[in-house]
């Protein structure tokens, strides 16, 4: 593979050549330029620097020796300083990246490794910083042959890493192993929780219930706590139907919704008493905002049960009240793609191009599904790609160059490079 993401600290990559984010000036930064500078030797490259190349402008690159490094050579980029992205600040990021792999190419150094330049301390947006590398190593990768790693390695993406790797393998077992089971036994798979759920039950059923040849007591019973007593009217009620709590079905979200309304227009009209009082720490009126709010957005959904891939992702992305940048940017699509999508309403997106814009316009799960199956696409819970991201997007986790790393620890194709 000639061009992939690592998580890894730079200063111990063994390529031939590692790139730091380097000052105009002769003097050591703090982040990426630091560390390069304490584990190379401090003194011996402040030293070469200030003797043999002096001032460099942004945009620029130089060459100096390793020293101590694994890597033979070390490229200086001299980063850009971001300040709101209209001061040349993608111009000169795009140059230090450009230059650096001439500059590679003419020494003939074979393989290298890449920090995302100016992200760190120099205060670019990490994404865009992304979408910049990528841009500049693939339009360099059409015609010359290097080894380039891109590392990943500051504090959150470590962190992340080592918090999110257990539960992504336990994730991957529920939904992959499972389903892969179920194929080869014929047994439907379903959901984890729920097994747990009906285990916990069937262990606390009393023997009689639990062994099929014995026959239950004439008398009702019920696995929940004893209740406390009852008044006089609450008696005289009809009994409830002798089915253990565990086992009834509750009823659907739409048919809540239903109810909700129903008794809501019943008990405007008078033919319905009001309801004992708003909910605990609720008023009245802030009840009748939250069903009026319910009743909008389930209208404004049922509005656009028709629309297109297209046409719904932007319903989403404005009823979140996002930017449309933002929303390419995080998800790392190229902007001409993201410009297809929004001037052609019958546009049809690649899978993962449409899987990458969920993540881009932090869709939830089941927002994610729908969107999908508006480009004819579902999740798989055989695809262990598609497992990733709805681990991702199930846990609120937009990030694309942290799922791009999963991709690859998982021995998948990546998306980014």
């Amino acid at each position: 593979m000639p061009f992939k993401i690592v998580r890894n600290d730079i200063t111990k990559m063994n390529t031939e050549a590692i790139v730091n984010t380097a000052n105009e000036e002769p003097m050591a930064g703090t982040g990426c330029d630091f560390a390069i500078y304490q584990a190379a030797g401090y003194e011996e490259l402040l030293a070469y620097r200030k003797e043999k190349i002096g001032h460099v402008p942004e945009g620029e690159v130089f060459l100096t020796p390793g020293f101590r490094l694994p890597a033979k050579w070390i490229i200086h980029a001299v980063s850009p300083l971001y300040i709101d992205g209209n001061h040349k600040e993608e111009e000169l990021l795009r140059s230090c990246y450009r230059k650096s792999l001439a500059l590679a190419a003419e020494k003939g150094i074979r393989s290298i490794s890449f920090p995302l330049i100016s992200t760190g301390g120099f205060g670019y947006p990490r994404e865009e910083g992304m979408r910049i590398a990528v841009d500049e190593i693939h339009a360099f990768l059409l015609i010359h042959d290097m080894q380039i790693c891109l590392v990943v390695f500051n504090e959150s993406s470590v962190r992340m890493g080592k918090n999110l790797y257990p539960d992504l393998e336990a994730y991957i077992d529920r939904n992959y192993v499972e389903q892969k089971l179920a194929e080869e036994y014929g047994e439907e798979p379903y959901d984890w929780a729920e097994r747990q759920a009906e285990r916990r039950t069937e262990a606390a059923r009393p023997s009689y219930v639990q062994a099929d040849h014995a026959a239950p007591p004439a008398a009702d019973y019920s696995f929940a706590a004893p209740m406390p007593p009852v008044e006089a009217e609450e008696k005289a009620a009809p009994p409830a139907q002798n089915v253990p709590a565990a086992r009834r079905r509750k009823p659907s979200g739409s048919g809540i919704l239903q109810s909700v309304f129903g008794r809501r227009e019943k008990e405007k009209a008078g033919s319905l008493p009001a309801a004992g009082g708003p909910l605990p720490g609720a008023s009245s009126d802030s009840q009748d905002a939250a069903i009026e709010e319910m009743e909008r957005k389930l209208k404004e959904r049922i509005a656009h049960r028709a629309d297109t891939f297209q046409q719904y992702l932007f319903y989403l992305i404005g009823l979140k009240g996002l930017e449309n940048a933002d929303v390419y940017k995080r998800a790392i699509v190229d902007k001409k793609v993201f410009s297809k999508i929004k001037n052609n309403q019958d546009y049809h997106p690649q899978k993962l191009t449409a899987l990458c814009l969920c993540v881009g316009a932090k869709l939830n799960l089941d927002e994610t599904r729908d969107l999908l199956a508006r480009a004819g696409y579902a999740l798989s819970p055989c695809d262990k790609t598609d497992i990733i991201f709805s681990y991702f997007i199930e846990n609120g986790i937009y990030d694309m160059i942290e799922l791009d790393i999963q991709l690859e620890e998982h021995g998948l194709p990546c998306i980014i490079s």
